[in-house]
């Protein structure tokens, strides 16, 4: 049998797995807590979820791309954008996010509160 690396469908969730800091693990080393993944009824695999410590980094980056510019050289429209990204894929519950995507973006803490208050907001 191939290596699970190398199988198509490791290669085909290759982006989420750079958005969710996962990596792909063979089957005869995974470990409690990783997910097994079955093709035609075999394992060939599994992936291993990343840490939380570096998760807004990974949302960030990953936003940041979409939006083809750092979040400090995004226009409001965009920065609110971003925010609704963000709250979207649950950042803003990581502690001290509010404080830290307001550094990021080069504006104060209640600029993001009103940004979430705004995007939520418009969700109605």
């Amino acid at each position: 049998m191939a290596a699970a690396s190398n199988h198509p469908v490791f290669a085909a969730i290759e982006p989420l797995m750079a958005i969710v800091g996962g990596e792909v693990i063979e089957p005869d080393a995974m470990e409690t807590g990783d997910i097994p993944i079955e093709w035609d009824g075999d394992l060939i695999g599994g992936v291993r979820l990343g840490s939380l410590t570096d998760a807004l980094d990974r949302m960030v980056g990953h936003i940041e791309t979409e939006l083809g510019a750092s979040l400090v050289d995004l226009g409001r429209t965009q920065k609110q954008d971003a925010i609704r990204m963000l709250d979207e894929q649950g950042a803003f519950l990581l502690r001290k996010s509010i404080d830290d995507i307001a550094d990021r973006m080069g504006v104060s803490r209640i600029t993001i509160y009103n940004y979430l208050t705004h995007v939520r907001g418009s969700e109605h």
